[in-house]
């Protein structure tokens, strides 16, 4: 079982690993702009920011010993992801469009906030 409080990290973990897959392959097709000088920076920047966010709540998790196992698609809509704990694992669902929508809110705000 998954208290609230971990629930909240757990997500907030998921949003990060989402945002860094994100970026990561969004930055293969970045290198082919003409003003790649502009972007490359920031990229590079925001995934920094984003990767030592996402290993810190990683660790968070393992000292609660708390792990995803994977991510399975259930259809074109929802997600389930399977969560190791100490006692079961645990199936939570997600919808695609709300995962996209917050990790997209996520960036937004980690890009407001890069100076």
């Amino acid at each position: 079982m998954i208290k609230a409080d971990e629930r909240q990290l757990l997500h907030k973990y998921l949003l990060l690993e989402l945002a860094v897959k994100s970026l990561q392959s969004d930055y293969q097709k970045a290198e082919q702009f003409k003003m790649k000088t502009v972007f490359l920076p920031l990229m590079d920047t925001l995934l920094k920011e984003l990767q030592q966010e996402y290993f810190n709540l990683k660790r968070q998790l393992a000292k609660q010993r708390i792990r995803v196992v994977g991510w399975q698609p259930v259809d074109e809509y929802f997600s389930d992801v399977k969560i190791a704990t100490a006692g079961d694992d645990v199936v939570l669902r997600y919808a695609n469009q709300a995962l996209k929508t917050k990790v997209e809110k996520l960036l937004i705000n980690h890009i407001s906030n890069i100076k």
